[in-house]
């Protein structure tokens, strides 16, 4: 292992890495996936150094997701993946928004922490946790083991197509969110797993002593709740028509991760520009197709015919 794939990263991200087949009038495509890997991207695209720890396969389908992010400079930490590796088979529903159907080994996922995965979580600023099996006791149980005191950053991001059981998933995440640094929850979440209340799901995950709620409600923008502090930020308004929103979640994580490393705000002003920023992130990330994290400054080079980060 080379010096640069074993040092400390500034984060380390734990969940989920799929191949998504994407059926629509074009075709099928593949593109490689997963929310927790959009992030582990999106961080190092932001300049932060990350590992990703996740399940993925010794097949055709995990090389490619090992080659993507060699690519992108994030190291992996592979759990073994007996099923092979996890896909979603993603189509447009009639009002345009992403059907997921997962394979067996996406439903079935599992992390296991060896020595390197527990050592990677040690040395980060922040662990960031996203579309996780919260529903499966023993995978919360093991999490927690592993992170133990550890800053937390998670997105509960339940997918219809993974979740086995709702109520064991509103427990097993609200045992992980209780500490955690911040949580980030969309209006999906909280019609998936709360009956769709997202402000009682802000108030709740506060009352169970998460350090701060982001609260994001798409095209509306979000809102962020800390200590004494309530902010909130529109979706920027950027340059060229919006492609694709798929991902957007993954970078308004990525983003306010990014700006977490450092050190939590302990102001308004400090929370309002992190959260700028990040509504600047998802907005970018919205005028392309998939799930890579686009910056403003990315796609105005982009339009000069330089690709960027």
């Amino acid at each position: 292992m080379s010096d640069e794939s074993s040092r400390a990263s500034d984060v380390v991200v734990v969940g989920d890495a799929l191949i998504d087949e994407i059926r629509d009038g074009g075709g099928v495509r593949e593109l490689v996936g997963g929310a927790a890997l959009n992030v582990a991207v999106g961080l190092r695209r932001l300049g932060v150094s990350t590992t990703l720890i996740a399940m993925v396969g010794d097949d055709e389908a995990g090389a490619h997701i090992r080659e993507y992010l060699d690519d992108h400079g994030v190291r992996l930490i592979a759990s073994a993946a007996p099923l092979g590796s996890s896909r979603a088979i993603v189509q447009r529903a009639a009002d345009g928004e992403p059907v997921y159907v997962f394979n067996e080994a996406a439903q079935r996922r599992s992390i296991r922490y060896s020595a390197e995965a527990r050592q990677a979580i040690t040395d980060a600023a922040l662990v960031a946790v996203s579309c996780f099996p919260f529903d499966v006791p023993a995978e919360v149980d093991a999490l927690l083991e592993a992170v133990g005191t550890a800053r937390l950053a998670i997105d509960p991001n339940p997918r219809a197509g993974m979740l086995s059981d709702r109520e064991e998933f509103v427990r097993g995440f609200e045992r992980a969110a209780s500490g955690a640094s911040i949580v980030k929850v969309g209006a999906d979440d909280a019609d998936l797993l709360y009956g769709g209340d997202l402000s009682g799901l802000r108030a709740r995950l506060r009352d169970i002593g998460v350090g701060a709620v982001l609260a994001t409600a798409g095209s509306a923008g979000a809102s962020l709740e800390a200590d004494a502090v309530v902010v909130a930020a529109p979706i920027a308004a950027l340059p060229g028509r919006i492609i694709d929103s798929v991902g957007a979640g993954d970078a308004t994580l990525a983003a306010v991760a990014a700006g977490l490393v450092d050190g939590t705000p302990t102001d308004a002003e400090g929370w309002q520009a992190l959260l700028d920023r990040a509504m600047e992130v998802a907005a970018a990330t919205c005028r392309a197709e998939g799930g890579l994290l686009r910056t403003p400054e990315s796609l105005a080079e982009a339009d000069r015919g330089v690709f960027g980060s």
